[in-house]
Order: C-alpha cells, then sequence, then structure tokens
C-alpha cells in the first residue's frame, strides 16, 4: 500500500492495512450533522460467522471455466477455502438445488439445504460433504438466501453470506433481490457477498442487486484461483471486522453539512469520482488516525487511485494519504493521521469551546477517488466503502528536519574521529612490530 501522509498508517484490515483496523476500535454511536458525538461501547466478543451458499443446479455441469465443470471448479475452491480456514471462524455451508432430480418445479424450488451447520469446523467432515455434491435441480436463491439468514441467526456482530451460483434463481417468486432488501430491512447486520460463474447480463443484474441491497460485493469469477481466492478474501474480512458492526453514514460534498464522526467504523457508499466529506472533532492533544477502503464490487478501468484527506473547515489540506491501483485487486486503502500538534495555525478552535474547557478542532475527512466504470457497468449505487476513525493521545512531535540534520552530522564526524584515531594507532603499533622484528 502505498500511502503519503505527513508524520503515515487499511485497515487493516480492513480495513492497519486497510489501516486502524476495526478490531481496534471502539464502536461509535451514528453519526448525525447536528449532533455531538458520543462515547463508544465495548466490542463484542462473538465469533465471526459464514454461511457459503453454494449452488447446484443442472447448468453447474457446464464445462466452461478453465476445461473443467463449474461445480467441480466450486468444489476445488471450497476445500482449498475450509483448509484454510481460521480457528475462530464459524462455517457453514448451505446448498440449493442439489438433491430433487425431477421435473416438478413446485417441489424443485424447495430444494435447500444446510450441508454442513455453521459452527466450528471439522474440516474432514466437511470436504467429504462437499465431494458429495452432483448437479441436480433447480434454483431458488431467494428461498436459500432466507435459510441462510436463518443458519446464521442474529446477533450484534455482522454476520457474512457468500452466494455462489452460475445463474439467475428460477423459482421467482421470492425475487431473491426483493429477498435481500427484505433481509437488509430487519437490522440484522447480514451482508451477502454474490460471485458469478456465469456472465451473462440478466444474472449479472440480479447478483449486483443482491449484494448492493445488503451492502456486499459482487464479483465476475472466471478462473478457478480467482474463485478461491475471492471466497478467502471474504472470509477474512469477516474474521477482520467480526468485533465491530459498521454503523451506515452519508457524506456530504461540504464540511459545514457533513455528520459529525465518533470513533468507530462507518461505511458508505461513493460514486464513480465522487467526494465525500465527514467531520471529526479533535480536541487538544488527541490524535486523530483514519483510514478508508473502497471495495471495487464491480469491473473498474485500470489505473485508478483513493485519497482520503484531513483538512480544517476552511478548507486548508492538513495531511493526506493516498493508494493507487492497476486493477489486480478488488479493495484500495489508504490512511493518516494528524494531532493538533501539527497545526500551524490555521486550524480554529471549536465557536462552542469555553474558557476552561480544552479547545477543539473541527477536522473534515474528505475521501476521493478516481475511479472509472468499465463500458457497460452500472454507476449505481455507489462503491460500498469503510471508513474507521480513531482518537488518541498524541504522540510527541517528531523533531525538525533541522536538529535531525545537525545530529546526524555530530554523528559522522565522531566516526569520522573515531576512525582516524583508531588508524593512527593500529599503523603505529605495526610499525613498531615491524622495527621489533628487525631487531631480532
Amino acid at each position: 500500500m502505498n500511502t503519503g501522509r505527513r508524520p503515515q498508517t487499511r485497515l487493516g484490515s480492513l480495513l492497519a492495512a486497510l489501516a486502524i483496523t476495526g478490531a481496534s476500535l471502539l464502536l461509535g454511536l451514528p453519526a448525525h450533522a447536528d449532533e455531538p458525538s458520543a462515547g463508544a461501547a465495548p466490542a463484542t466478543k462473538e465469533a465471526p460467522r459464514v454461511d457459503l451458499v453454494l449452488d447446484v443446479s443442472g447448468s453447474m455441469r457446464e464445462a466452461d471455466i478453465q476445461g473443467k465443470s463449474r461445480i467441480s471448479v466450486a468444489q476445488q475452491s471450497l476445500n482449498e477455502v475450509i483448509d484454510a480456514l481460521p480457528a475462530e471462524t464459524e462455517f457453514g455451508i448451505r446448498t440449493l438445488g442439489a438433491t430433487y432430480p425431477g421435473n416438478d418445479k413446485t417441489q424443485g424450488c424447495q430444494d435447500t439445504k444446510q450441508l454442513y451447520p455453521v459452527g466450528r469446523t471439522d474440516k474432514v467432515e466437511a470436504k467429504t460433504a462437499v465431494a458429495t455434491l452432483r448437479p441436480t435441480g433447480f434454483t431458488p436463491i431467494g428461498l436459500a438466501l432466507r435459510g441462510a439468514a436463518q443458519d446464521l441467526g442474529k446477533g450484534e456482530t455482522t454476520r457474512r453470506v457468500v452466494l455462489i451460483t452460475d445463474g439467475e434463481d428460477t423459482c421467482t417468486p421470492p425475487d431473491p433481490c426483493d429477498v435481500a432488501r427484505e433481509l437488509a430491512s430487519q437490522g440484522i447486520h447480514l451482508v451477502v457477498d454474490t460471485l458469478g460463474l456465469a456472465h451473462d447480463d440478466k444474472t449479472r443484474q440480479q447478483l449486483l442487486c443482491i449484494a448492493n441491497a445488503t451492502g456486499g460485493t459482487y464479483t465476475d469469477v472466471r478462473t478457478q484461483e480467482q474463485l478461491t481466492d475471492k471466497v478467502k478474501q471474504l472470509v477474512d474480512r469477516s474474521n477482520d471486522t467480526y468485533t465491530v458492526t459498521p454503523v451506515k453514514t452519508t457524506g456530504t460534498d461540504k464540511c459545514e453539512n457533513a455528520p459529525v464522526l465518533a470513533p468507530g467504523v462507518y461505511t458508505d457508499r461513493e460514486k464513480f469520482s465522487e467526494h465525500r466529506v465527514y467531520k471529526v472533532p479533535v480536541k487538544s492533544g488527541q490524535e486523530l488516525r483514519a483510514s478508508v477502503s473502497v471495495a471495487l464490487d464491480r469491473p473498474v478501468a485500470r489505473d485508478y487511485g483513493v485519497l482520503l484527506q484531513a483538512t480544517s473547515a476552511a478548507g486548508q489540506e492538513l495531511v493526506r494519504g493516498t493508494d493507487a491501483g492497476s486493477g489486480r485487486t478488488d479493495v484500495v486503502s489508504t490512511g493518516l493521521r494528524w494531532s493538533t500538534n501539527d497545526s500551524k495555525g490555521y486550524v480554529t478552535a471549536s465557536p462552542t469551546a469555553t474558557s476552561s474547557a480544552k479547545p477543539e478542532t473541527t477536522v473534515c475527512l474528505v475521501v476521493s477517488n478516481s475511479l472509472a466504470p468499465q463500458t457497460g457497468v452500472l454507476a449505481d449505487p455507489g462503491l460500498p466503502l469503510e471508513l474507521t476513525v480513531d482518537l488518541a493521545s498524541s504522540s510527541p512531535a517528531p523533531e525538525g528536519a533541522a536538529m535531525g540534520l545537525g545530529r546526524g552530522w555530530i554523528l559522522l564526524l565522531t566516526l569520522t574521529l573515531a576512525g582516524l584515531a583508531f588508524g593512527l594507532v593500529f599503523g603505529w603499533i605495526a610499525r613498531w612490530r615491524i622495527s621489533v622484528w628487525r631487531e631480532n
């Protein structure tokens, strides 16, 4: 990650690599533009939970992925994902279209079942269950999503559904996009990520709709390696961020009416080449640490960048972090750090601060991107972003360049003199030994 910043950071993660990750932060209360931020609640201790929904309908027999059938590619990828599962992740598998071989659509559209229950994974049992799958029936995606939500249960942390399919739902109703909206409206912290093994427009539009409705991502899968890497990444993402459920917020185009953010993790959507602004109050002696990750949930043009700026309320830039991409990753992240010690006098304190209270600086966080969609790709809704905000006691200001340079010259001079003295002494001893040798 290439981050340029004045003193440095994904998150990591997400988000220190997606920078100051959610797992180490406290969850802030929802932000409102007209209300001050409040204290944060402690992170929960629930385990990350992931349910993988696999399409085993008849069309999965097609052998069009590097000469292999879609089902064999999915099975091999799942085996590698199961082998790499983190110990703390509770993982399950649900199938659709895997058991009913007949032509009765009414019966076939009820064909979804839990292949392996969500929980701590016996890897041998899970892989054995996957090996038994054979492409069979219909494609009841909507019903399978409802089943996956039941598999994962409710809780305070985000649950993740990973849907792998090669076609659109053949059993509507219920329409899977309506089901996704229904699940999102229940407030059960459920994110659905979709991976498409077929590449027709109808399937792509449906899978995009499902992902968009829940804040998830869509990936157009072309190779087995891509499928394996993506599913592993989604499992890891659940593992990285499960202790904090991001708060939904909406950035604005100007700082004056931007939402006020407390320390925490936030989600938003940003359109292509857009600016999103948020406000963070920073007290004297505090250091602001922020990071942003933008998920590329649809094909984008190559050579792009994401910029995170901290500015004063008047618009002067305080510090920035940048990251550039070339299309080989599906998340772009950057971060920054800034404290009131870095102020050059042009940042004004909050007008509400009293003489007995510590002055408060309003810092505007600006998220920008230079992304552009590939031909035929929908621009709406915007790309999902995750913003992490933390406030810590500020570190001592780094010494000035002049002082550091002066100390460097002193060290260099000291080493030079020491080397010269050592050389003189060594030379004197050598000459003395030679003269003694000649005398003897």
